[in-house]
């Protein structure tokens, strides 16, 4: 089966953020289709959108894996279900959330799923892990730690969490 590199976006808002960010790293490590090459470390981010709520705790991880885009989505958005992660608002708090930002050389338009990811440029929490893992990576013709340096990182910072959030 051929490998391809894809990186993911992981997200947590609710409890203790830094264990389901781990929790779920460690189920993706578990799998069979999937190695774990790289993770960023974990950063303390203000949510978007319009639901108040509480701050995230986001990273970023390199994995490869031989599953096609379709097969890593339902993976992964398999895996948020089975820890726990119920529908909600778009935007709203969660217990997980795992986005995957690109796969290595494939453009991918389908109606669940856009690669690369259609914001990650413009979003800080995306980009300053990212660029601690896959700095030289280009995506739409520019690298990532390019992008990092054109976006507003003031509010990206580096995790203080104690772990057991309430």
């Amino acid at each position: 089966m051929a490998m391809s590199e894809a990186a993911l976006g992981l997200g947590s808002n609710l409890g203790d953020r830094a264990a389901h960010i781990y929790e779920a790293l460690r189920r993706l490590a578990n799998h069979a289709d999937i190695r774990v090459k790289a993770l960023s470390r974990l950063y303390q981010t203000p949510p978007w959108g319009p639901v108040a709520q509480p701050d995230f705790a986001n990273a970023c991880a390199l994995i490869e894996t031989g599953l096609a885009p379709l097969g890593l989505l339902d993976l992964v958005k398999g895996m948020e279900v089975a820890m726990g992660r119920e529908p909600g608002l778009r935007w709203g708090p969660r217990l997980i959330d795992i986005d995957i930002l690109f796969m290595a050389g494939i453009s991918f338009d389908h109606p669940r799923l856009h690669l690369p990811h259609v914001d990650m440029l413009h979003r800080a929490f995306v980009l300053v892990p990212l660029a601690e893992i896959a700095p030289d990576t280009e995506i739409g013709g520019m690298r990532i730690d390019e992008a990092a340096r054109r976006v507003d990182v003031t509010h990206v910072v580096p995790w203080q969490g104690s772990g057991r959030e309430a």
